[in-house]
């Protein structure tokens, strides 16, 4: 009998003894921790266990059980099942349009659904409303309050996988430890080399000769999470800044989907913070 996991995230004001509360509650239901990672900033905790079970477990009632625990304790918490079931995908966007129609005109091939389409603004609404996807445009200026809309949104479409197509805000703690190695982003530079928003600026004043993307799981710490792909193209010394913008804009887009479709057909495994492809 296959075993089944589950992935319980916690995340509220750090205190002693949550760990041993949360772990504590897994044995007593018979289940092995596989995974613990667990991180405080500021005073916020954020945990993320991952048990399995060797014997049949009635979900429902494990989740029902955790979150009594959940209030109890004070925290957030949710869980996630693996499951052969398609998954749940948000996009998040801005305003460039590449990444989400690539990802929309490629979607069939996706393991999964995209459920919604959530936008720093309203620019990109006709792509979904196209493809006949709900769009949420959430313009709160203040990212803490974006992001306490943002969380009730994707825990209304129970969704599964986050894909930064071009997303152009950062996203907090608070936000990404409730989605371990479940939020994908792309960064047009092979990292670490050219953090930040100027990359190909910095490529084209460089005189680089290979300018390439990294799409790569999203941490706390900016565009340093497990790399998942990497892809290149090499640059003329006649080439314009638009020109290499182009090329990569394009990559950026291949790379991005090519991430999303072998974390969806559940071919990557975060391991010590480094992404390995399963064989089979």
């Amino acid at each position: 009998m296959k075993k089944t996991v589950v992935g319980i995230t916690v995340v509220g004001k750090d205190r002693e003894g949550i760990v041993a509360s949360f772990t504590n509650f897994a044995f007593s239901k018979g289940g092995n921790i596989e995974k613990v990672n667990q991180n405080v900033i500021k005073g916020l905790f954020g945990m993320y266990l991952e048990v399995s079970f060797a014997k049949a477990v009635n979900i429902k009632k494990f989740d029902t059980e955790i979150q009594a625990l959940a209030k109890k304790e004070k925290m957030d918490v949710s869980t996630h099942h693996e499951t052969n079931s398609q998954k749940n995908i948000a996009i998040f966007v801005t305003k460039e349009p590449l990444c989400l129609q690539t990802i929309l005109a490629k979607s069939k091939s996706l393991k999964g659904n995209i459920s919604v389409i959530i936008g720093t603004e309203k620019t990109l609404e006709p792509l979904a409303k196209k493809a006949k996807i709900p769009f949420v445009a959430v313009e709160e200026k203040n990212q803490q309050k974006a992001e306490e809309k943002i969380i009730q949104i994707c825990k209304k479409y129970n969704i599964d996988l986050i894909s930064l197509a071009r997303y152009m805000r950062i996203l907090s703690p608070n936000f990404v430890w409730r989605y371990p190695n479940r939020i994908i982003n792309i960064h047009p530079s092979l990292l670490p080399a050219f953090p930040g928003a100027l990359a190909y600026a910095q490529a084209y004043e460089r005189g680089t000769k290979i300018v390439g993307v990294t799409s790569h799981y999203v941490t706390e710490n900016l565009d340093q999470g497990p790399i998942i792909f990497q892809d290149s193209f090499k640059v003329d010394p006649n080439d314009t800044l638009e020109k290499i913008k182009l090329k990569g804009q394009k990559l950026e887009a291949d790379t991005l989907f090519k991430a999303m479709k072998m974390h969806l057909e559940n071919k990557l495994d975060v391991r010590w913070r480094k992404v390995h492809i399963k064989s089979k």
